[in-house]
This record gives C-alpha cells, structure tokens and sequence, in this order.
C-alpha cells in the first residue's frame, strides 16, 4: 500500500496536511500519523474513513520512540510515496535565561528527531517519493531571543537543499516549507503571544492555504517554498541585505 508518513500530526499545521492530503497525492492508500496524543490522532483518524491509518503515538525526543518507529518500518516494509517532517518547537527568549532543557528540547526535536526519521525512511521510498520539511521565516535570518529555534531552521533548510541533490537520481525530491508566523498553537507554547513586538507587527499566514501549497510544492519537485508575496520579500532582503543589519531589524 503507498503510505504517507506524517509527524506531528495531532495539530495545527500537521492536522491541515492530514486533512488536505487526498487532494494531492490521492495515490496514497494508507497513513501513518505520528505524534504524542495519540486522542487527537485517533480522532483524526475517524474523520477519514477512506484511508487505513495508522496511529503512532510517539515521542520523537525519546530514543524508544525512534525505536518504535524504525521496528515499525522494518516489520512492515511500506512503500512510503510521502514523508513530511512536520513536528517541531520553538520558544521565545534570551540564551542563558530560558533552561537548557527547553533549548536542547529544541534542537531534539527539530533537528536530531527531523534527521533520524527521514534517515531511516529513505530506504523505504522510491522513484516518485517526497519527503516535505517544515522549515520557517527564521531559516532566512538569525533571529535574537528565539536563536537557537532560527538556528535550527536554517538547519532544516540546509539539510533540505544538501539532500534533495544526494536523491535527485533516485526521483526523490526534497521540499522545505517556510511560512511566516501562523495561529496555531505552536505560538501559546512557545510564549510568544502577547511578548513579541515584532510578531504582533507581521502579516499571519493562513494554515489551510500553506498546508496546500506545501503539499502542491513538494508534488511539483521544488525546493524551497515561501509562502505570501510579504515573506518572500524577505526571503529576497535576508540575501542581499547585511547579516548585522537584519539581525537587528528581526529581533523578536
């Protein structure tokens, strides 16, 4: 059965690419959502009746949980057409005053857990397989007071770029996504609401129409993918502009 493999699944943004899935890739018969609460995945799962689905609750930033998930592959051997490597975390504050479990939490999961899960997928895709990587905004800058989560993002776009061109010849492509800021909960968790002036000054992006054309850009192959004529902007000043001088201007 062609599988779509999906983490972070149980919300926001993850939750929208469930939802969207068939529209694009209709070809794929089975899913597997990954997440910690597996109630939400279970309730997902409900609402698509059409589909056989998996539901894996997991915690990428426990090695038992990467266990779980590579005996899962290796028992069953799925023809994965799809990976998006949606779950992740950010948190707002300065280095030295927020503990370092939440900052090495941080790279866990959006680095560490992102990795070792497409490592251990590859094997099972083919031609025609996409794995599709939610990166952000912040991969484009450094951004102070949430800079190891921008670090991370920049990872998460580098190591898209880098492995779309290792499984080019293969017909695998590689996809990052990077949406500006979006009302999920993602931003309560962070505690970013209501103690960032530069969030509350930028255009929010719509989940519904960026898990569409996230999911439209990594069916046609490309590489980076920005959504919102504003965010692109800035993706182009990010490039031209001084390092010192944007790192000053996205402060959040």
């Amino acid at each position: 059965m062609k599988t779509a493999i999906i983490t972070g699944a149980s919300s926001g943004l993850g939750r929208e690419f469930v939802r969207q899935l068939a529209d694009v890739f209709p070809e794929v018969e089975r899913i597997w959502l990954i997440a910690r609460r597996r109630e939400r995945l279970e309730k997902i799962a409900e609402s698509l009746p059409d589909l056989s689905v998996d539901c894996m609750s997991l915690d990428l930033c426990d090695p038992m949980g990467f266990s779980a998930l590579q005996g899962k592959l290796m028992a069953e051997k799925p023809d994965v057409v799809l990976l998006i490597n949606n779950a992740g975390c950010g948190y707002l504050g300065n280095l030295g005053e927020v503990e370092t479990s939440t900052q090495t939490h941080m790279i866990d999961l959006n680095l560490r857990a992102l990795t070792a899960v497409t490592n251990m997928v590859l094997p099972f895709m083919g031609s025609g397989g996409r794995i599709l990587n939610v990166s952000s905004i912040a991969a484009f800058c450094p951004n102070p007071r949430m800079t190891v989560y921008s670090a991370s993002k920049a990872y998460v776009s580098a190591f898209t770029v880098g492995l779309s061109e290792e499984v080019r010849k293969k017909g695998i492509a590689v996809t990052a996504v990077c949406p500006g800021p979006m009302k999920t909960e993602f931003l309560e968790v962070g505690g970013i609401t209501g103690n960032s002036s530069v969030f509350a000054m930028l255009p929010y992006c719509d989940q519904v129409r960026v898990a569409g054309g996230a999911l439209r850009a990594a069916r046609a192959g490309r590489t980076i993918y920005t959504p919102r004529l504003f965010y692109k902007f800035y993706r182009l000043l990010a490039k031209v502009t001084p390092v010192k001088l944007m790192v000053k201007l996205t402060k959040t």
